[in-house]
């Protein structure tokens, strides 16, 4: 983990108390994998931290956001274009937050560009450029749903500005932070455009 994520989430800790309303309550259970499963509020409350993102233009790749890669992934999923999603880890941090890391691996033979769906639908943070905004939790049990954390300039707690363009064979590495559901919640499912919604285990 890179020295600018660990201030991230130091930073993000000062605002523990507008996590809990950022959970949208679901009229139904969202983990059919069809990211439809309750209500989509885009409205958020603002965190107090700036996100952290890199880019590195000739690879594709986030130079700043780093996930561990070592040990078997909790979670892989195929998605669109020879995408593969790999999530290392779903971890609680002290502050009320929950930090998940991974990375797309590029599998086929031609470069994958990525879609605007990536940076969700809010028009607020499309100045940020590439972001990961569209990704988020659902807590079955809990009826739930979880999207990433903002910044106090609406920026997303995700990597972003990365390059849009992942090579065969190459990574895209990331981070998002969302509310920490209850201590009860011990399972998720991530939901992503491109991919089928995936269950995992919040460490």
């Amino acid at each position: 983990m890179s020295k600018r994520h660990m201030r991230t989430m130091r930073r993000a800790g000062a605002v523990t108390a507008l996590s809990a309303v950022l959970a949208l309550t679901l009229t139904a259970c969202g983990g059919d994998g069809d990211g439809d499963g309750g209500k989509d509020d885009r409205k958020q409350p603002v965190a107090a931290s700036p996100a952290q993102g890199g880019k590195d233009d000739s690879k594709g790749a986030v130079a700043e956001a780093t996930s561990p890669t070592s040990g078997d992934p909790i979670a892989n999923v195929k998605g669109d274009g020879g995408l593969e999603l790999l999530i290392h880890s779903a971890k609680r941090d002290d502050g009320g937050f929950l930090t998940v890391d991974g990375q797309f691996k590029n599998t086929g033979s031609e470069g994958f560009s990525v879609p605007v769906s990536w940076n969700g639908l809010e028009q607020a943070v499309a100045a940020t450029g590439h972001s990961f905004a569209g990704m988020t939790l659902v807590d079955s049990k809990g009826k739930k749903r979880y999207y990433v954390l903002r910044d106090t300039e609406n920026r997303p707690l995700t990597t972003y500005g990365y390059n849009g363009y992942i090579q065969p064979g190459k990574t895209l590495t990331f981070f998002a932070q969302f509310p920490a559901p209850p201590p009860s919640t011990t399972n998720v499912d991530l939901q992503f455009p491109g991919f089928p919604s995936t269950t995992i285990e919040i460490s």
